[in-house]
């Protein structure tokens, strides 16, 4: 039995998110008919986190177990020809049986797109969130960088979550813009439910001026979700990436 890890990228529009689940489709569920017709047998496929709903990834982590034959090559190739258009795996590399996609990872990455202009986008309808009055993205940034460090981030913690702790570490943060484009970025130890969509409803609100910058260190003293802004839309969120110690020697994202 040979363990294996790959790089997922997928279009979460199409999906009730990554996990199996009573209802169809997820990327899960997809996922593993395509592996498992390439394998031969049931495979089942472990992700370093799991999507919501409508949420997408450029490389989420995962891995599974087959006995079956199989050059690298040939799981990539015979994968991608059993999915759909908006799911594609990007590479595919043998791994130690100790390698676990989620509890060996360090750190996972997310971003949070905003289109900021007037009208609606179009061409990215589904693929970004949209904001129609003007965001100060510098104010934004400086709100986030209170988030740096390790807190109690209930206030940015949504109703069923299971997690056994409030307590998550961000390692980096950011807010920037490109024209029309504004992208959070976020890098932690581990995400609560919800978390970064609840933490980019209250980078918005301060975005609009709703807010002084200092009210996310406020949210986060205050441990109460019910101060904290709306939960931002599914569909302007990204999985970017999982990090593993360098003894794994994956990929990095393309």
């Amino acid at each position: 039995m040979k363990r294996l890890a790959m790089g997922i990228e997928y279009d979460g529009r199409g999906y009730l998110g990554w996990q199996r689940q009573r209802q169809s489709p997820t990327v899960q569920e997809v996922l593993e008919q395509a592996i498992s017709l390439v394998a031969d047998q049931r495979c089942v496929v472990h992700a370093a986190g799991r999507t919501d709903t409508g949420v997408h990834a450029r490389c989420q982590v995962a891995h599974y177990d087959s006995s079956a034959k199989r050059t690298e090559r040939q799981w990539l190739l015979g994968i991608n020809s059993h999915l759909p258009a908006d799911i594609t795996v990007l590479w595919v590399q043998q791994v130690s049986a100790d390698f676990h996609a989620r509890f060996s990872a360090k750190s996972r990455s997310y971003e949070y797109l905003i289109c900021n202009r007037v009208v609606r986008p179009a061409l990215q309808n589904g693929l970004v969130a949209w904001v129609r009055k003007p965001l100060n993205h510098e104010h934004m940034h400086a709100a986030a960088q209170q988030l740096l460090g390790e807190h109690d981030f209930s206030s940015f913690r949504a109703q069923g979550c299971q997690a056994h702790s409030p307590q998550r570490e961000v390692q980096a943060v950011s807010v920037s813009r490109s024209d029309d484009l504004v992208r959070l970025h976020i890098r932690a130890n581990a995400f609560l439910y919800h978390m970064v969509r609840n933490i980019s409803g209250s980078l918005i609100d301060v975005g609009l001026g709703r807010h002084e910058p200092a009210h996310m260190h406020q949210l986060l003293l205050a441990r109460d979700r019910k101060l904290a802004g709306v939960t931002a839309p599914a569909h302007g969120l990204y999985f970017l990436q999982a990090e593993y110690a360098d003894t794994f020697a994956l990929p990095s994202m393309p």
